[in-house]
């Protein structure tokens, strides 16, 4: 996600194109981002509640007939709120965990608007996951449907393989077919601890705990475990869906500082936070205290550290490197989690934009993760659903892995497909929302900036740039809807992370313009 400091770009664009106001406010949003830079290096925000996880806490605490009677009191307060939400699945969600009800046709209507959001090779789980999240809430499915949609564990990743013994469970329930096996139990038993949310995945956590509610002798282990869901309950009543994403906003926010020359010693600051909480297999997950790595935060912490300093950060490079390849498919592409689950696209071009930072060492690699890309495009230039409800997301990664490397008609003529839908898709107010037709919003914006800014007509860049001012509050922060996906196809929000996307998408912006009156702030005293 990097801009290369090599990258030959067309003719310098002049700074008239541009809204005058641009660099005052890059100068903020770069403060800004500077500010949330902690002691420790780590770059952390607060994930926000969402209708899911609170709908399922609210069903959980009515079951169990706890003592929890301030925190259901806000769980309902909260879901009011949401009931009338313009989301059918939040607005679904909602109405069953208050005991409102909800027709059949609606809950069908949901399902299948969120199976065709996701990877088909997610979509049986998807199904099967819609179903569950429905009978947790007290919402009764077709007894057909429930009993048709058991999902097989054996190929996936650790969370997926928690979060489907769950869903089997709690469907093997509804459906009459007993109680889950001693097996079972014990796998979802094992995630339990006081205080702790497994993963920090709080979803998981709950369905874990719904699978457990009527199982004999796991009396105590559900109530500690709602005990613990319930720490996190934040200010306007609701859950999150993970605890944070310290990691993953830091890696982003250490790529865009340095795009945008952030004093170094903020940037070594990060790196040495960075190097201290790489896993032992070299990767990284995208929160401090996960186990699971991940391609995507182990990708751009490679981008950042070869970026700020390639000798100093040599071995932690090629450990990272190295546990990248670990997990490379049979069909040059990457997957998210581990070995042998199916290979992405995004994840792909992340793969790519981290291996290229070694030159041609890794051609080998590169060329068919290349051809993998290729091949994924579909006939519009976009690409299948990754982890952002935004096509812009993987748009600009892929198109980011292949201008550096135009190896092939294949390669170029993708690289021109992805440019020209994001030229195409331009709205009237100068930004981009996340799907053909949908509303301007920042985040997406940022990303279709990063492809922008490498064209040869200033004017849609510029454009860009003054919607995106539009969206800046007055303490350089902007304005922006949900846009990551966990599980997908479901949106959360971590503000920060639209902060660090438009810094960064400035940052591949900058050195198009000539002259540059950019200037780095003078550090801030941070509250963190």
């Amino acid at each position: 996600m990097r801009p290369s400091a090599t990258e030959q770009f067309p003719a310098a664009w002049l700074s008239s194109y541009f809204p005058a106001a641009l660099p005052a406010g890059r100068t903020r949003l770069l403060t800004h981002v500077l500010n949330r830079v902690g002691a420790d290096g780590a770059v952390r925000d607060t994930c926000r509640s969402r209708v899911l996880e609170s709908a399922l806490a609210l069903a959980l605490v009515k079951r169990c007939g706890s003592c929890h009677h301030e925190a259901r009191t806000r769980l309902v307060r909260y879901l009011e709120r949401q009931q009338n939400s313009e989301v059918l699945i939040d607005a679904t969600a909602a109405a069953a965990a208050l005991g409102r009800g909800t027709r059949q046709p609606v809950r069908r209507q949901a399902l299948e608007d969120i199976v065709s959001r996701v990877p088909d090779f997610t979509g049986p789980r998807k199904r099967a996951l819609v179903h569950a999240i429905f009978t947790m809430l007290g919402a009764a499915t077709d007894h057909a449907d429930v009993a048709a949609h058991a999902v097989d564990v054996s190929a996936l990743h650790p969370w997926a393989a928690v979060q489907a013994v769950a869903v089997n469970a709690i469907l093997d329930r509804a459906a009459g077919r007993g109680p889950a096996g001693a097996d079972d139990v014990a796998l979802l038993a094992s995630t339990q601890r006081p205080g702790t949310v497994w993963e920090g995945n709080l979803f998981i956590h709950l369905s874990v705990l719904h699978a457990l509610v009527d199982v004999p002798g796991m009396e105590s282990v559900v109530h500690a475990g709602l005990s613990t869901a319930l720490r996190h309950q934040r200010e306007d009543g609701g859950l999150p869906f993970v605890t944070d994403t310290d990691t993953w906003c830091t890696v982003v926010a250490g790529l865009a500082l340095g795009s945008a020359g952030a004093p170094r010693e903020v940037l070594y600051r990060i790196a040495r936070h960075l190097v201290h909480v790489q896993h032992a297999n070299g990767g990284w997950s995208y929160t401090d205290h996960v186990e699971l790595s991940d391609t995507d935060c182990t990708s751009v912490a490679v981008e950042f550290l070869h970026q700020l300093d390639p000798v100093t950060y040599r071995g932690p490079i090629e450990r990272a490197l190295d546990a990248l390849v670990a997990v490379r498919g049979a069909d040059g592409g990457f997957p998210t989690y581990g070995a042998g689950t199916p290979s992405e696209a995004c994840m792909t071009a992340a793969a790519i934009n981290a291996l290229s930072t070694q030159g041609r060492r890794h051609h080998h690699l590169i060329q068919p993760a290349l051809r993998f890309l290729a091949d994924r495009q579909m006939p519009d230039g976009s690409f299948p659903p990754g982890w952002s409800s935004s096509r812009l997301h993987t748009l600009f990664r892929a198109y980011l892995a292949t201008h550096h490397r135009q190896s092939g008609v294949a390669v170029q003529d993708m690289s021109g497909r992805i440019a020209g839908l994001v030229r195409a898709a331009q709205n009237s107010d100068g930004g981009f929302g996340q799907s053909h037709g949908a509303s301007s919003d920042a985040i997406s914006t940022a990303y279709a900036l990063i492809i922008l800014a490498t064209q040869p007509d200033p004017a849609p860049a510029a454009r860009t740039a003054d919607y995106l001012l539009t969206q800046q509050r007055p303490d350089g922060s902007i304005v922006s809807t949900p846009d990551m996906l966990g599980p997908r196809p479901f949106p959360y929000h971590v503000p920060l992370l639209t902060d660090v996307f438009t810094l960064l998408a400035l940052g591949h912006l900058t050195p198009r313009i000539r002259p540059s009156s950019f200037a780095v702030p003078d550090r801030q005293h941070s509250s963190t």
